[in-house]
């Protein structure tokens, strides 16, 4: 059995612990809406905060720009009022692949994710002149499998090339339905030995962009202890917010919502969810509240 030591805080609402932080780092899918609909609760008690305490930055391992994600918003009827700005993935990744312009860049992922690449001095080839990779998700969504990448994945891996990997999530849920994403391509290539840079969630360029963020809203950078992160995966949001030093609200409801025991069993459930992905979180809630 999983290590449960380390036992999350059952958080009825946010308010409970909202007057001991200063700034919060939210998850937006799973957590905010589900990319069908808005979860109404979890807006508001974002909204509450910001009006009470302070500034609000949504992270989120989208791999496309800010302004794609916030342009999604109004159509799952998240509101302007329950955040200040968001930092996304893509937007750290836009500034690994500067770094390594021009390229050339081997690019795995659907169409739709395109604007990734907009206004970058970058060439691309999906031949053997290629000198990096950039997986934004499997090309198909959402009915693809990552098991048909791997011969091209272990090819990939055994010509020494690196892998930007743009979505770390190895799923997001849509609706009802949890969706393959750019994570488990990652997994797979790193399988043969390939080298993967994560600019999202849990790794530090995310963050560094989201302190930078909160620069704009207070008058000075808080320290670790004051900023509150809150996601529903395991391995990005909670194991980012371990590595960042910040404590961390566990949403059981997200991509592992039908994995959960209910009721007083609850709590036993996210400890043992979060103790076999090696992680911990100060609080656990199904979803989050006021």
């Amino acid at each position: 059995m999983s290590d449960v030591s380390n036992l999350p805080l059952a958080l009825n609402g946010l308010s409970q612990i909202a007057d001991e932080y200063d700034a919060i780092f939210c998850d937006v899918w799973g957590v905010l809406h589900n990319g069908q609909g808005a979860f109404d609760e979890a807006c508001e008690a974002l909204k509450r905060f910001r009006e009470t305490r302070g500034p609000v930055v949504l992270i989120t391992n989208a791999p496309v720009p800010a302004e794609r994600v916030t342009a999604m918003f109004p159509k799952v009827g998240v509101p302007e009022e329950c955040y200040d700005v968001v930092v996304a993935s893509g937007d750290a990744t836009r500034a690994e692949l500067q770094r390594h312009a021009p390229g050339p860049v081997y690019r795995i992922g659907p169409d739709y994710d395109d604007p990734l690449y907009h206004g970058l001095d970058l060439d691309f080839s999906q031949d053997s002149d290629a000198q990096i990779i950039c997986c934004t998700g499997l090309r198909d969504m959402p009915d693809d499998e990552p098991e048909r990448y791997r011969k091209e994945l272990a090819e990939l891996a055994e010509r020494g090339l690196e892998m930007i990997c743009a979505n770390p999530d190895v799923v997001f849920r849509y609706g009802d339905q949890l969706i393959w994403s750019a994570g488990a391509l990652a997994n797979i290539f790193a399988e043969y030995g390939g080298r993967i840079i994560r600019p999202g969630k849990p790794d530090a360029p995310i963050y560094d962009l989201a302190f930078e963020k909160l620069d704009l809203f207070l008058p000075e950078t808080p320290s670790r202890e004051r900023v509150l992160a809150i996601g529903d995966g395991p391995s990005t949001d909670v194991l980012g917010a371990m590595k960042q030093g910040l404590d961390c609200v566990f949403i059981g409801g997200g991509i592992h919502g039908e994995a959960m025991a209910s009721g007083d069993a609850f709590l036993m459930s996210a400890a043992e969810l979060l103790a076999r992905e090696e992680t911990s979180a100060a609080y656990a809630t199904p979803a989050l509240a006021w």
